[in-house]
């Protein structure tokens, strides 16, 4: 199918959200830019809701989780709620917290390893930091967010000169002593600790003692871009799983008078298990839900009926066939780049979705009028998983994963298709209106 200017205008919409977006905490702050400007109200957790009919609302919990909601117009026992779910984090580098490391003349920073990126794709990239600090205040901690535009390290790899077998074997790092980053050079007598200290204060326009913590996401400054023949295909980082909570975020923004309370949920930490106070794991999704129900006076009965009659989409990406590598997939089940959102079964239940919530999701999709393909990962491989099934334990409601295909899931800079985007936007947009 032909690309359209359209695809292509929410193509370079999602690389701009990404290019924003360097580390979780980034991802709220552009998804909270967003909501704001199309008139979302920001709720706190320690103070008292009171919410208005038609209102349109979001709480944040830790910095890296957001929850956005429009309340429907039926009563919430007889239309229930309709749900999207996605994750603000990308596997990667973390700086440690002491992370500064001098020797041979040259500072490093050492890392740990976030979930589980493919670590050469990190190799021989312009490299820099994004996160935030924790600063001392007159009145209290002080968090801010910071963010460096310019390349500040890298991870040069190693001559094939001493590593003759690189092409053969693989290029293999270890996790401790070949990771840290090339910082800059030191002089005779200057600290790396004390560089690094007054780099992140100097950023946050505060003196180096008031310096208390961080924690900094190691990004690629690059940015995304269209490429192909006919510009078909996106490159950027975080495509996974940013992408998904793009797509949920438009859709919920451009849903207008639902009938059914509509609910955007994107969650931290689900590279690392979700098992956070801030992740799909915790107390969030049913802390809000619970919340709506209370100024909805549900009783638990009402509530009860609610979640019966609620949908929950967990939106996260998909693996497209790579021709170069066709024996890595399962024969019958060899999604296409371009060829629409992507429904994933695991019977093992690292997916949720079963006959019945697929067959719904392929009926919105036709609703929407774009295409849907499925997937199933090859049984000789261990398959992924998703938040979908803690959030569907949790809430005990009807559930189904999708997902846009991709290539390189987990690179340090990923591919997907143009029209996918626009397609899983229009899906999740029916899913909101149904």
């Amino acid at each position: 199918m032909p690309v359209t200017n359209q695809a292509r205008t929410a193509a370079r919409e999602l690389i701009d959200f990404i290019d924003a977006s360097p580390s979780p905490w980034h991802a709220v702050a552009s998804t909270e830019q967003r909501l704001q400007a199309m008139g979302f109200t920001r709720l706190y957790e320690d103070e008292r809701w009171q919410l208005e009919a038609g209102g349109r609302y979001y709480a944040v919990r830790g910095g890296a989780s957001l929850i956005a909601f429009v309340l429907g117009s039926r009563p919430m026992a007889e239309a229930g709620f309709r749900i999207i779910g996605a994750h603000t984090d990308s596997p990667g580098l973390r700086l440690k917290p002491k992370a500064a490391m001098a020797g041979d003349g040259i500072a490093r920073l050492s890392v740990e390893v976030y979930g589980g990126p493919i670590l050469a794709t990190f190799t021989d990239r312009d490299l820099s930091l994004a996160g935030r600090v924790v600063l001392r205040g007159a009145a209290g901690q002080e968090t801010r967010l910071l963010c460096f535009d310019r390349t500040l390290v890298r991870l040069p790899n190693l001559a094939i000169h001493m590593n003759r077998d690189v092409n053969e074997q693989g290029l293999k790092l270890n996790k401790q002593t070949e990771l840290p980053l090339i910082f800059g050079l030191l002089g005779e007598g200057e600290n790396a600790e004390v560089h690094l200290r007054k780099l992140l204060a100097d950023a946050a326009q505060r003196d180096a003692a008031d310096l208390l913590s961080w924690e900094m996401n190691v990004y690629d400054v690059q940015k995304g871009c269209l490429w192909g023949a006919n510009e078909e295909f996106i490159a950027d980082s975080q495509l996974d799983n940013l992408a998904s909570l793009h797509a949920a975020l438009t859709a919920l923004i451009e849903t207008e008078l639902p009938t059914a309370t509509c609910v955007a949920a994107f969650f931290d930490h689900e590279e690392v298990g979700s098992e956070s106070a801030t992740g799909a794991g915790g107390s969030f999704i049913t802390d809000v839900l619970n919340r709506i129900g209370y100024q909805a006076e549900l009783d638990e009965e009402d509530r009860r009926r609610a979640m019966a009659r609620s949908f929950f989409i967990s939106a996260d990406m998909a693996h497209a066939y790579h021709p170069n590598f066709p024996a890595a997939y399962e024969p019958g089940h060899k999604v296409r780049v371009n060829g629409g959102p992507v429904i994933k079964t695991n019977v093992n239940q690292r997916y949720t979705t079963n006959a019945e919530t697929a067959a719904r999701f392929m009926g919105l999709c036709e609703k929407a009028g774009v295409p849907y393909q499925q997937y199933a990962h090859r049984s000789d491989l261990g398959c992924g998983s998703t938040i979908g099934p803690m959030v569907a334990a949790q809430l005990g409601v009807a559930s189904v994963d999708v997902g846009s295909p991709m290539w390189a899931m987990h690179s340090a800079r990923e591919s997907a298709g143009v029209n996918d985007h626009t397609y899983m936007i229009a899906a999740l947009a029916a899913a909101f209106g149904s």
